[in-house]
């Protein structure tokens, strides 16, 4: 979980809330930092009155350069979205806690029977969408798993009740609700089917909580569609980048040039299987995926998925050296290579093959897993979709009822 912390009390809160101000100011580079250099100058000024300073004291220049980073304006166009995630719940009562308690005294206190609630660990999310009477915020599964109430800190320090729209463990998403009076920015969701290695990002978030919230950090796309077994055994294609993402930045935003969110900060690698300390391995959820998966929670609350029965990995996710191992021809540029087919599943039932790649599905091409995932889930559970697969260098086309996940 997202750096737990069970001891927040009331003036610890406030005094994150005032620290985190000061933050926020600093970064917006705006009145604080003017009041700041205004009080220097004023100290400056007491000490010239009583003792004299030489020609050759430091000082700063009026001429300091007062552009701002290339990044800059592509934060500013987030930051009011991005917000801190508070998963909160309800502490046991041990039985020494009050004298009422042990000798039963104070049975009508309801809350007291439940617990009191308490901060147990914080994310981050983005408000992504303004609609009637609520604003929605995307962040991580795990961010709010297990919670008993769910609060949100947002841009301004001012923490407000969300509640939970729907989760998907499979894609580590879910989908908060806050009153829409709260929300005053909303962030843009980019295509993250544009992304090239190399290319600028920032994340931003809340990295180890609140107390650091809206904290940013620059990095490149270190490969736009990876292909990685997350913890739970589930394939999924994710954003590598080394933007520094921490504890707490889960469900915060990894945001490109222009200011559009392009994925979902959710996770990192701190070392190898073989215990090898790593560093600038962070992992995020392509936007493609996020803004299907959120539609549907949205929508129905939950995620069903209809699959094809096959367990795959997009080719851009295969080694150019390791091709040649698995038979995959050398003009097939993109598709999604079929690792295993599910025994008695529909795909097995329609003639696919381990080793085949699809390419294309219902006529449109596939480059990823989240494209393939985009239009199978524009199907429900027994539709039939028309697959166009490559076997050895061949075309064939197969007919696959879609079953449940």
């Amino acid at each position: 979980m997202e750096n737990p912390n069970t001891n927040h009390g009331k003036n610890k809160f406030l005094v994150k809330t005032a620290v985190v101000g000061v933050v926020a100011g600093l970064i917006g580079g705006g009145a604080s930092y003017v009041a700041l250099d205004q009080i220097n100058n004023a100290n400056l000024n007491n000490n010239q009155a009583q003792t004299t300073i030489s020609s050759n004291s430091a000082k700063t220049s009026k001429n300091s350069a007062k552009t701002s980073g290339t990044m800059t304006p592509a934060y500013n166009d987030v930051k009011g979205a991005v917000v801190s995630v508070i998963n909160m719940k309800r502490q046991s009562n041990s039985s020494n806690n009050s004298l009422f308690d042990i000798f039963g005294d104070n049975d009508n206190d309801n809350s007291s029977k439940k617990g009191k609630l308490q901060t147990y660990s914080e994310g981050s999310g983005v408000i992504y969408m303004k609609s009637g009477n609520k604003g929605y915020i995307v962040t991580n599964n795990h961010v709010v798993s297990g919670s008993d109430k769910v609060q949100v800190m947002l841009s301004n320090g001012k923490t407000v009740n969300a509640r939970i729209v729907g989760t998907d463990a499979t894609t580590d998403l879910a989908v908060l609700a806050i009153d829409s009076g709260y929300v005053t920015q909303t962030a843009e969701f980019g295509d993250s089917k544009t992304l090239q290695a190399g290319q600028t990002v920032i994340a931003v978030g809340s990295p180890l909580g609140s107390e650091y919230a809206s904290t940013v950090t620059q990095g490149i796309i270190s490969a736009p569609a990876r292909s990685i077994t997350t913890s739970s055994a589930n394939q999924q294609t994710v954003i590598q980048t080394d933007a520094a993402i921490n504890p707490g930045n889960s469900g915060g935003a990894l945001v490109n040039s222009a200011g559009q969110v392009i994925g979902i900060n959710s996770m990192k690698l701190a070392q190898s299987s073989d215990g090898t300390s790593v560093e600038g391995m962070g992992f995020a959820i392509p936007s493609n995926e996020v803004v299907t998966i959120v539609n549907q929670l949205v929508k129905k609350g939950k995620i069903t998925r209809p699959q094809l029965g096959v367990k795959v990995i997009a080719l851009q996710g295969i080694p150019a050296s390791y091709r040649k191992h698995l038979s995959i021809k050398s003009n097939l540029k993109s598709g999604i290579y079929i690792a295993s087919v599910t025994k008695n599943g529909s795909a097995a039932a329609a003639g696919m093959k381990t080793g085949d790649v699809i390419v294309k599905v219902d006529g449109k091409t596939v480059t990823d897993v989240a494209s393939l995932h985009s239009i199978l889930y524009d199907h429900k559970v027994g539709d039939t979709v028309n697959l166009t697969v490559d076997r050895n260098g061949k075309t064939l086309n197969l007919q696959v009822k879609l079953q449940a996940n």
